[in-house]
């Protein structure tokens, strides 16, 4: 790298206006991410836990996207691979674990619903749902909520390139588009709708959907968690100013199985997924920070032991926890008497 390019590198993120503390937070949470997912693959190979769905390889759009946003305000619907995007905006290790133990005090949903299924109301994270693209439509819900009662949040919706065939993406981008809503909806093109790959189920670039709706759609490296978050800033601009909705297609490549029920080698190659990992964030955003001067292989052995005990500190935590009575399944269902008359 000669003199010239190096002091491009190292001002790409203060150019967007991140302070070197930002971004190495930026890279500790990827990291804490992938941990997590490594955590969680061990535990349910060991039975410890019966499911997890993996974000593996899509961490860096994922945090890139949370610092854009207001984290004071914003209203958040993910989907269920988004680990380093919940982390990124508050959740704990400690509650991550409670869900997927599925452990009675699981602030998600108290252990209902499968992992990786988020919601809370501290951290305005929208609960989600199993059927796929749900989430599309209530995000635009919300950001017909903020249009109407002139609140000044944006909403943000995550999805995968599968959802994005599925009619609740169309007509949600299409009434955001007519309304000129506050909403954010980013694609998470991992190149894969479970088994089925990306050449067989869309025709085009999915950034392009937009256009018929009236709105921008911005195809991004979803492997570059600066770019991520220069396009995810200007969408949120957009947005505040009352100027309608855009579409984030973050592209980069799911490296684990769709889940742990999956065996991914029926319908890819180690070739392919290997291919891939060249292109992972995690390492590319270490050696931009090494080369920014701010990095070293000391910090990082450092930060890999925090991550480990604070891990170690989640999994215990998690595992000792009491699970739901089985009387539970009754709360939240019916209205009890402490709601009054008006509650029934």
């Amino acid at each position: 790298m000669t003199q010239s390019e190096s002091a491009v590198t190292q001002s790409r993120h203060a150019a967007l206006g991140l302070t070197d503390e930002q971004a190495i937070e930026m890279y500790k949470l990827m990291n804490t991410a992938r941990k997590y997912d490594e955590r969680c693959l061990l535990l349910q190979r060991a039975g410890k836990i019966k499911f997890h769905v993996s974000g593996i390889g899509q961490e860096a759009a994922q945090v890139g996207a949370a610092f854009a946003l207001d984290r004071d305000q914003d209203y958040y619907l993910p989907y269920y691979r988004d680990y380093a995007f919940v982390l990124s905006v508050g959740m704990t290790l400690r509650e991550l674990m409670l869900c997927i133990f599925s452990k009675a005090d699981d602030p998600n949903s108290g252990g209902r619903q499968m992992p990786g299924h988020f919601g809370s109301k501290r951290l305005r994270i929208v609960t989600g749902s199993s059927p796929v693209t749900t989430q599309v439509p209530h995000a635009v819900g919300f950001a017909l909520a903020a249009k109407m009662k002139k609140k000044d949040f944006v909403s943000f919706v995550t999805f995968g390139d599968g959802s994005s065939n599925q009619g609740d993406f169309h007509e949600g981008a299409n009434f955001a588009g007519v309304h000129k809503l506050p909403v954010i909806f980013m694609c998470e093109n991992n190149h894969y709708a479970i088994s089925v790959p990306l050449h067989k189920q869309v025709s085009g670039k999915i950034a392009d959907r937009a256009l018929g709706y009236g709105f921008p759609g911005v195809a991004v490296d979803g492997n570059d968690p600066l770019e991520v978050y220069r396009v995810m800033k200007e969408a949120r601009q957009r947005a505040a100013k009352g100027d309608g909705p855009t579409l984030v297609e973050a592209v980069m490549y799911r490296l684990s199985p769709h889940s742990t029920s999956d065996e991914d080698m029926a319908y890819r190659t180690k070739e392919e997924v290997d291919a891939h990992r060249d292109k992972d964030g995690i390492p590319k955003f270490k050696q931009y920070l090494i080369d920014c001067g701010i990095w070293s292989e000391e910090k990082e052995a450092a930060m890999l032991q925090e991550i480990k005990a604070a891990l170690d500190d989640a999994t215990s935590f998690g595992d000792k926890a009491p699970f739901p009575e089985p009387e539970d399944i009754l709360k939240h269902v019916y209205a009890d008497d402490s709601q009054g008359e008006g509650g029934r």
